[in-house]
């Protein structure tokens, strides 16, 4: 199966709903200063513009793409997010940015995104159970939060930590993983322009159980490497810990690139379902690289994807 990217999009084409508006206040930081121009105008005030990257498969309903999550923190079920995921404190917020950059600090979310162009993208998003979706997701590049906070030279990876609330959390309190739950990408992963930080589906603020309110979005990878609700974000020298790779290696590498040669050592992972596509839809070949490769694959020219998986 071969997909294009639209580089003329219409509204109508992605975006049945009104511009993004996300009017949630949120007090400012002391180190908001230090981000310069990260700081400015409120969510509210955000234009959304079309993505180059969007691709023309048609999106999921958004009832599919938020009644059909993988949140642990909220239960190992499909639909256990969606039950338990409104018990989640999403405001106030703030992320730290910490680690080899020149300007860390705490950040109210508003102040992480003023300033920034919110963009639609339409992305699809294959997961390590083999099943895909695509989601028409507002937001901006993680490269451009990076080049404000000011990495150091010294700077090779970039972790990434979720929020961790026992009291709001049925799959904490439960103990289903070593919370809290981290990720993370090599720097140039990290800095290249599929890689985002979404804050909305459908022009719409993202709902809880699918990362509200700030989550990562890397399209090329498997779903569990998108870290949702992000609070930290830290440069180091060094491979981060990550918690898949951690609590089980040999069928979770640190890469997880989507790659249809590479199968899991439970099931195939060179097809894969579509969610929504019907009781009777056939499978379809997964793609490599989620049909990115003509982004991505220069990122990984030397290396051999099936000892890195």
């Amino acid at each position: 199966m071969t997909y294009r990217f639209k580089t003329d999009l219409k509204w109508s084409d992605v975006t049945p709903k009104s511009a993004f508006l996300n009017r949630r206040s949120f007090m400012a930081s002391a180190g908001a200063a230090a981000l310069g121009s990260i700081a400015g105008p409120a969510l509210a005030r955000i234009m959304t513009v079309p993505s180059q990257y969007s691709t023309d498969a048609a999106p999921n309903t958004l009832e599919e793409i938020t009644t059909y999550n993988n949140y642990y923190e909220f239960g190992t079920g499909k639909d256990e997010p969606a039950r338990y995921a409104k018990a989640l404190v999403t405001d106030p917020w703030s992320v730290t940015i910490d680690g080899l950059v020149d300007n860390p600090g705490t950040f109210s979310l508003d102040d992480l995104v003023s300033g920034m162009t919110i963009e639609e993208r339409i992305y699809r998003f294959r997961c390590v159970e083999a099943w895909s979706m695509v989601i028409p997701w507002n937001g901006f590049q993680l490269s451009a939060l990076l080049d404000k906070a000011g990495v150091q030279s010294g700077a090779k990876y970039v972790s990434f930590e979720t929020v961790v609330q026992p009291e709001n959390m049925i799959g904490v309190q439960r103990g289903v993983l070593d919370f809290p739950y981290r990720e993370g990408l090599r720097l140039d992963e990290a800095m290249n322009p599929l890689t985002i930080l979404a804050t909305g589906v459908y022009n719409e603020p993202l709902a809880n159980q699918s990362g509200a309110p700030i989550r990562l979005v890397v399209p090329w990878k498997y779903g569990f490497k998108s870290i949702k609700s992000i609070v930290r974000i830290t440069l180091t020298d060094t491979q981060p810990y990550t918690t898949w790779k951690a609590i089980n290696q040999r069928e979770y590498g640190f890469y997880s690139n989507v790659n249809p040669n590479v199968d899991h050592p439970r099931w195939s992972q060179a097809s894969e379902r579509r969610i929504g596509a019907g009781l009777f839809a056939g499978r379809e070949d997964t793609l490599m690289f989620n049909g990115y490769g003509d982004e991505v694959a220069s990122l990984y020219a030397d290396m051999d994807l099936l000892e890195n998986y």
